[in-house]
């Protein structure tokens, strides 16, 4: 609205008093003479109402005349206030319609809105196999969504089952530390999160993971509100995958022996043939016309010597084949050393690799399994061999030492000259399946981790200056042992990378 329009003057009057305006000569009444449209239009007899509901302005009601002063007399003025109420009780209820037909027309849509979401929410929680509901501790009552009954095996057509009906169907074993969980959650109103079994009608076994949050509700009463969601597909293909890492592992170790058949049947052979030499000797030293018993006697010493070298190096054997615990006791960490280096001195001399040692001297015994403490230090000594098969510009050089290490027991080192570590795959080299060799299976370096972790020490690499790599790990001594590993743990064995 502006000047040109209506009298602005007036009407502003008459919304800020609610009186109405009566001129029966606008050209002389002070003081809305002077407004711009009377001015302008220069009316004679002018009347502004306001239309009032329940003390509240709802619109204005205006006439003029042109022609005439003195057009609104009280008779007519009394009927236009009549109908100015009458309007403004139609305006008002005209004005009421209106807001209602728009919250409908907003409730409807808030209503589809809803039941697609609703319907969203039901799709998308039977595709990933998610249930939703919200349990009341104190009566019991548990409101489902569709998708929670049918992960349970109830029927949402038909069923609404209480929270004890629900318990009923966890597994026997699972149920006591399950009820033991959600009473601690209860007391302490704090979130649990749990995975347990459940047994469905037919009998059949699914895995559940169940994650519950507290509130209270508008009656004061404890509720949790949560989802349930079955991971037995991932439970099966976690299992399946423990299978085939220990089934690559047992590979990967009868692999390993075979790659070491010439070294072990050399590494047998030569206490053969020295058992064979003595015993030569031996016969000799006792058919003379004066038997030298003394030398005889020597010669058998050294066939005992060597047989159980012999022995030794088969029992070895037998070992890396065979699937077995940790087999604790204390040990000399240099003497394992020392066996392991015998049986790769074929390896090394084939692909023209110098051995330096540095092992401590002194009695530091540590506590562990031979055969697996033996199986870290073979696969570390190949895989610095392999490190080293494609250098041709420097001598390949494989360096052993050992160190005592304080409560840290005892340091042992394998260093090599090798390609060294690439530095954006340097922290994932233990990972399990990550492997950096075309034909390697990625489990070796991951298995070493686990024995030497389930020795209580540690194993870890790092690049070696100027050139190849440092593996390195620590065996706690013999007396600090036998509380740091868990009986019945069972690290697998290290064969292969």
């Amino acid at each position: 609205m502006t000047s040109s329009e209506l009298p602005e003057s007036i009407l502003h009057t008459v919304i800020h008093t609610l009186q109405s305006v009566i001129l029966d000569d606008a050209q002389r009444s002070k003081p809305f003479r002077e407004d711009e449209y009377v001015q302008r239009r220069r009316p004679r007899s002018l009347l502004c109402l306001p239309l009032v509901k329940q003390a509240r302005l709802v619109g204005l009601l205006y006439l003029e005349n042109n022609l005439a002063t003195g057009t609104f007399t009280p008779r007519r003025i009394a009927v236009l206030e009549l109908l100015a109420s009458q309007a403004a009780i139609s305006i008002e209820n005209a004005r009421l319609y209106d807001e209602l037909m728009c919250e409908n027309r907003d409730r409807r849509k808030a209503e589809e809105a809803l039941r697609a979401s609703e319907a969203s929410l039901a799709e998308a929680q039977r595709i990933s196999h998610t249930g939703s509901w919200r349990w009341n501790v104190r009566t019991g009552v548990v409101r489902s969504s569709a998708e929670n009954l049918r992960l349970f095996g109830f029927d949402p057509a038909w069923e609404q089952p209480s929270h004890p009906t629900f318990m009923h169907r966890v597994h026997p074993e699972d149920r006591p530390w399950l009820e033991e969980a959600l009473n601690k959650a209860v007391h302490e109103r704090s979130m649990f999160q749990e995975e347990y079994r459940i047994v469905l009608g037919d009998g059949l076994v699914r895995h559940h993971h169940s994650v519950g949050h507290p509130a209270t509700n508008e009656s004061g009463d404890l509720e949790f509100i949560g989802t349930v969601m079955d991971i037995t597909d991932r439970k099966r293909a976690e299992e399946a995958l423990r299978n085939a890492e220990a089934e690559l592992a047992r590979v990967a170790r009868l692999t390993t022996m075979g790659e070491l058949a010439a070294s072990i049947a050399h590494e047998i052979n030569q206490p053969l043939a020295a058992v064979v030499t003595n015993a030569s000797a031996s016969l000799h030293w006792l058919n003379r016309e004066e038997p030298n018993l003394d030398e005889a006697r020597q010669a058998i010493s050294r066939i005992a010597r060597d047989g159980t070298r012999a022995g030794d190096v088969i029992r070895g054997l037998r070992a890396l084949a065979k699937q077995s615990g940790p087999d604790l006791a204390k040990l000399d960490i240099n003497d394992a050393i020392q066996e392991v280096l015998a049986l790769t001195r074929s390896e090394r001399q084939r692909h023209g690799v110098v051995l330096h040692t540095d092992l401590f001297s002194g009695d530091r015994p540590v506590s562990g399994d031979r055969v697996q403490l033996q199986q870290v230090m073979l696969n570390l000594i190949m895989n610095g061999i392999e490190a080293m098969s494609a250098v041709t510009d420097r001598p390949r050089v494989l360096t052993i030492s050992s160190e005592p290490k304080g409560q840290a027991g005892v340091l042992v080192a394998v260093e090599d000259t090798g390609t060294g570590l690439d530095p954006t795959t340097a922290d994932r080299i233990f990972d399990p399946f990550f492997t950096t060799k075309p034909d390697g299976m990625g489990i070796g370096l991951s298995i070493c981790r686990s024995i030497i972790e389930a020795h209580a020490g540690r194993l870890w690499a790092s690049p070696r200056a100027p050139h190849g790599t440092s593996f390195r790990f620590t065996v706690p001594a013999a007396a600090e042992l036998s509380t740091l590993v868990q009986p019945g743990l069972e690290p697998q064995d290290a064969s292969g990378s």
